[in-house]
């Protein structure tokens, strides 16, 4: 597996960790995240999604495909920036940065690796 297609694999795990976490106890996962108790189904319908793309990037990684990694970069930072409006405005609480900043770090190395294979 290259550089590149090991850090979208580790994603892919972090994306399976959360995707879970909200399948299985969303509050508990949400709450230090500051939002506030919910029990609609919407949360466990979006681990599922979540664990669905963990499962596509899962799949890219062990196909190598190296023109879904570039994409998943462009992807990721826009969660990053998106996230960090949503923060600004006031609608989403602020540790929902911290996500973003996960997303933004694994991008930054997914495209590390992919400037490194071209060179």
């Amino acid at each position: 597996m290259s550089p590149a297609a090991k850090s979208v694999f580790v994603f892919a795990l972090y994306l399976v960790v959360v995707g879970l976490g909200l399948i299985v106890a969303p509050n508990a996962f949400l709450a230090p995240l500051g939002f506030p108790p919910a029990d609609e189904s919407w949360l466990r319908v979006l681990g599922v999604l979540t664990f669905c793309l963990a499962a596509y990037y899962g799949a890219a990684a062990r196909a190598g495909l190296t023109v879904f990694f570039g994409w998943t970069v462009w992807v990721r930072a826009g969660v990053f920036v998106v996230f960090g409006v949503l923060v600004l405005l006031h609608l989403a609480p602020k540790p929902l940065a911290l996500l973003g900043t996960v997303d933004l770090a694994a991008a930054l190395w997914t495209a590390a690796a992919l400037r490194a294979a071209r060179a």
